[in-house]
């Protein structure tokens, strides 16, 4: 089915373009969007609108619905597919329905944390994290679903461990397959112009739109205080939008000029286009597009405007990196155990341990007690929760089960200082940046995670390591075996067989040998 798609016609062509967001939220009745949607349509300019998916983690309207109507009413949907509660089954069927839908453009998320989640272990918040749902929309798009990927990066961030992970995730994110990037929310153009030339000297060869939120005195507020989390308003900031809102309009002059400058500056800085949020009236959005076109002579002027960030805040390029902090004991025990003794290459001692633990895994008993004293001795020592597909080697020895969303690819937007957004205690990923930046290894976080099996947990990911079994980088089933393939589900409708091999050998004799994304590792 060949669909005409206006953001990826305009973005492949190089044309400057916009695409606005809807904020599909339970607040906003349906019927209004849809009247929003056909005023857009008619603005020259506007490729796309962007339907948002439980925005700042509140329930909303379904996207898919919304974005549908919207198409018919001639605004190109963008459809938000947040990894929130949705486990892989669910992610391909919504797939599915996409493409007998005829929608094509997808910004694939990791997703706000539920404000409504309870008690639930993580994997059931968050099956899959933004990298491995980009894998899993680029292997559906090679078995003939027509998707056009965007994803999210956040350059604001002010510390360096939250940057440079930023900068990393993107990076895996274009090699599993993302076509386009859009920023988070922010107000530093020198961020703007860190990021353009973070993806310049990487050669990585993507459109990048830039996000400009038009900002109210009550977004303004929110924002001052991390809400929704990554998004990030300076003192300075809320104080000029307090005083412009006492005007007569409300300030409304004031961030609508301000918007349109922002775009100017984006231009001139050779982004691709500009992501419009917080106001998406057609009139406004006319405006915005009309005086940024006016101004664009004076754009590196303008760019001086915009410099609300925290003070001695982190700038990739600025040179500012802090020494390397000692490792502790116990990564670098294990460091020295990798050494002494390497099991993850052929030899005698790992063909001890292959046959041994096949012994093992033919007597379930054994097999329980050995999975026993294995949680035994990872739960004090990393938070294990036995999820049998153990990835610590990877991870610097830091267990990405004890991240609240599940992540095994990079910290989520939602990053503040170094801060988890869910709970109050720093984020797992610092702690595996620094450590890999002291041994020096920061170049061996770049390779894909793959997403655990379910079907695993509470098994030893000592027996599955060794019988090749387990999901994690390098293993034989992470790349001759599509993700799809992995579904935790047997019902998998149009897309997959449902197929979950547990051996290298019967991988290779059960599965058609299709390298999917092989050279993307």
């Amino acid at each position: 089915m060949n669909v005409i798609n206006p953001l990826r016609e305009s973005l492949s062509a190089g044309r400057f373009c916009y695409v606005v967001e809807l904020v599909a939220s339970r607040l906003t009745r349906e019927a209004r969007l849809l009247e929003v949607a056909s005023k857009l349509a008619q603005v020259p300019g506007v490729v796309a609108g962007s339907i948002t998916s439980y925005a700042g983690g509140a329930i909303g309207h379904d996207p898919v619905r919304v974005g549908t109507a919207a198409r018919a009413r001639g605004l190109t949907p963008n459809i938000h597919l947040t990894c929130v509660g949705r486990d892989r089954t669910a992610a391909w069927r919504t797939l599915e329905d996409l493409r007998a839908l005829g929608i094509e453009n997808v910004l694939a998320l990791t997703g706000d944390y539920p404000k409504a989640a309870g008690l639930e272990p993580p994997e059931a918040l968050f099956d899959l994290d933004s990298v491995q749902l980009v894998r899993l929309i680029d292997e559906a798009r090679q078995r003939g679903m027509p998707f056009w990927i965007s994803v999210a990066v956040s350059p604001f961030k002010y510390t360096e461990a939250d940057c440079a992970y930023q900068y990393l995730k993107l990076q895996k994110k274009i090699a599993a397959g993302a076509d386009c990037v859009i920023t988070q929310l922010g107000y530093d153009m020198r961020k703007f112009r860190e990021l353009k030339r973070y993806i310049d000297e990487k050669a990585i060869q993507r459109p990048v739109l830039g996000n400009v939120y038009v900002l109210s005195g009550k977004a303004a507020e929110k924002m001052s205080k991390g809400e929704p989390p990554g998004c990030w308003v300076s003192p300075e900031l809320l104080e000029r939008i307090r005083t412009e809102i006492k005007e007569a309009d409300n300030g409304r002059a004031a961030r609508l000029e301000r918007a349109a400058r922002m775009v100017a500056v984006l231009r001139g800085l050779g982004y691709a286009g500009a992501y419009l949020g917080g106001d998406h009236q057609a009139d406004h959005v006319r405006w915005i597009i009309r005086r940024s076109e006016a101004l664009d002579s004076r754009w590196q002027e303008l760019e001086e405007e915009f410099s609300y960030a925290p003070k001695n805040g982190f700038y990739f390029f600025q040179g500012n990196f802090a020494p390397a902090k000692k490792r502790g004991l116990l990564p670098r025990s294990l460091d020295q155990m990798a050494r002494l003794f390497p099991v993850n290459q052929d030899g005698l001692l790992r063909n001890f341990l292959v046959r041994l633990f096949r012994i093992v895994d033919k007597r379930p008993w054994l097999a329980h007690a050995v999975e026993r004293f294995e949680f035994a001795v990872k739960s004090p020592l990393w938070g294990c929760q036995a999820c049998g597909n153990c990835v610590l080697s990877y991870m610097e020895y830091v267990c990405p089960q004890t991240c609240p969303k599940n992540l095994r690819n990079g910290p989520c937007g939602g990053t503040n200082n170094g801060q988890c957004e869910v709970v109050d205690k720093p984020c797992i990923w610092v702690a595996v940046y620094e450590r890999a930046k002291s041994a020096g290894r920061i170049a061996d976080l770049q390779p894909y995670v793959p997403p655990p099996r379910r079907d695993l947990k509470r098994t030893s990911s000592w027996v599955n390591y060794f019988l090749g079994r387990d999901s994690r980088p390098g293993n034989i089933l992470s790349t001759i075996v599509p993700l799809a393939a992995l579904l935790p589900h047997e019902d998998l409708g149009r897309g997959a067989s449902g197929y979950a091999p547990k051996t290298v050998s019967e991988a290779n004799s059960k599965v058609p040998a299709v390298k999917i994304n092989a050279k993307r590792e």
